[in-house]
């Protein structure tokens, strides 16, 4: 499978070129085991990722990527990293990151996503009382 359509790559590409706490775009992941990937942006190398990277240790982390050597690993059975077709964010990476942090993995439970939101909103916020407990 190619990971990457040329809609995926002119997405990437776009929000690479500019600074921001940008929507994934992409994800990948290892079908036979817990490594998971949502990239937002690609240099304009066209082989570096960025985005939340989770190999399954239970400490996803922000960060860059190669797309050849993700490619390019090979699994048991023949397969290989796949893309997640009905993959659709809903929220910036910087949520995800977050809701990661909490939960030890990346995460698209909505509850989960819901919480890192308003944590992130909080810290942002001059007026912390606003905030539910331990938000700010």
């Amino acid at each position: 499978m190619n990971l990457l359509t040329q809609s995926l790559r002119s997405r990437l590409l776009a929000n690479g070129r500019t600074e921001g706490d940008h929507m994934p775009v992409v994800k990948f992941f290892n079908p036979v085991g817990a490594a998971t990937w949502l990239f937002s942006e690609l240099d304009e190398d066209g082989d570096i990722l960025f985005g939340l990277c989770d190999l399954g240790f239970g400490c996803p982390e922000l960060g860059s990527a190669s797309l050849s050597e993700i490619a390019a690993v090979r699994l048991p059975l023949g397969l290989s990293i796949e893309r997640d077709m009905s993959f659709s964010a809903s929220n910036s990476i910087g949520v995800y990151a977050e809701a990661a942090r909490a939960c030890g993995q990346i995460t698209e439970h909505p509850d989960h996503l819901t919480r890192a939101a308003q944590k992130l909103a909080c810290e942002q916020r001059p007026s912390p009382p606003l905030c539910p407990s331990g938000g700010g």
